[in-house]
């Protein structure tokens, strides 16, 4: 463990301001975490409130814990890296992969596979989560953004908490939806009875999730392709919208129909595009992923089922058949 000392020259600052300024590249969350697990000293005694009051003269010492090694191995996994540059990469995940380790799931995970893949990840996360600055499901593909450092990190985080991180995805939904637009939002948390499910809950007994959602094309009285923006981030959130709408995603084992009518290896849900604000440069960037190979040769042959054309989606449906 390394212990640093830092001697205050002005006064009246938040202890964990005055860390910030003096610990160049650690984030304020890391530092809180620090000071509340009682590892800063001002003076000689241990402070554990992140407001502390700063004065001037006041010397601040903090014990910086040896770097933990990642309990997560690398593995040669291939993944498609969509970009990456030293703050972050934007990753098309395939269906299939988990994100990272947990519940039983020991190896083959995206962490995995961007420890081998990548020079850099951030801690912020945790040793079993390295990078990882928000989710998509097992069987759900397309864009997700990973972090190389503390500092992006936190940049990251706060835009998805803020809401200005956009994500669009776009999902084969069972039935014709009755509106071509529209938003939903409800309480949403775990299912009362089945706790591997969250569900609709009444107003106050969950989280509120917003979901607007648009109808790219039908398919007779059988399938509605929608594309849906996540103006929230809660588990499974489009997967339970959908459900409440009355048109489960196609394909979802979980929320899906006991008798589909059609068979697919997971929900046909796929991550589509993904807008950001560059962590360092604060310049505004946007990433595509047109659909995988198995949902997007669905849609085409649908579209030649029904008569639907295909020219004004063609973009996510990424090579033709």
């Amino acid at each position: 463990m390394e212990k640093q000392l830092f001697i205050a020259e002005e006064p009246c600052k938040r202890l964990d301001v005055f860390l910030s300024e003096q610990l160049e590249g650690v984030t304020r969350y890391r530092i809180k975490k620090w000071i509340e697990d009682g590892q800063v000293y001002v003076g000689d005694k241990r402070t554990v409130k992140a407001g502390a009051e700063i004065r001037i003269g006041d010397e601040v010492t903090v014990e910086i814990p040896d770097a933990v090694e990642y309990a997560v191995q690398a593995e040669n996994i291939p993944i498609e890296i969509v970009y990456q540059d030293k703050d972050f990469a934007v990753v098309n995940k395939p269906r299939g992969m988990t994100v990272h380790v947990g519940n039983g799931v020991e190896k083959g995970t995206l962490v995995n596979a961007l420890l081998y893949a990548l020079d850099s990840l951030s801690g912020i996360g945790g040793v079993l989560r390295p990078g990882i600055v928000h989710r998509i499901d097992k069987d759900t593909t397309g864009l997700l953004v990973v972090a190389k450092n503390d500092r992006a990190h936190a940049s990251l985080a706060a835009q998805i908490a803020k809401k200005t991180c956009k994500r669009t995805y776009f999902a084969l939904l069972e039935g014709n939806l009755k509106t071509d637009s529209g938003r939903v939002a409800t309480d949403i948390g775990r299912h009362p009875t089945d706790r591997l499910k969250m569900a609709v809950l009444p107003d106050g007994k969950g989280k509120i999730a917003v979901t607007d959602y648009e109808v790219v094309a039908r398919f007779g009285a059988d399938f509605t392709l929608c594309k849906f923006d996540l103006q929230t981030g809660r588990t499974h959130q489009i997967r339970v919208h959908a459900k409440h709408l009355g048109h489960p995603v196609a394909g979802d084992p979980v929320y899906g129909s006991k008798k589909p009518k059609l068979k697919a290896d997971g929900q046909l849900l796929h991550a589509w595009r993904l807008r950001l604000t560059h962590p360092s440069t604060g310049e505004e960037m946007e990433f595509t992923a047109p659909l995988p190979a198995d949902f997007s040769g669905i849609v085409q042959k649908l579209c030649r089922q029904y008569g639907v054309d295909g020219d004004g989606f063609q973009e996510i449906l990424g090579k033709t058949e």
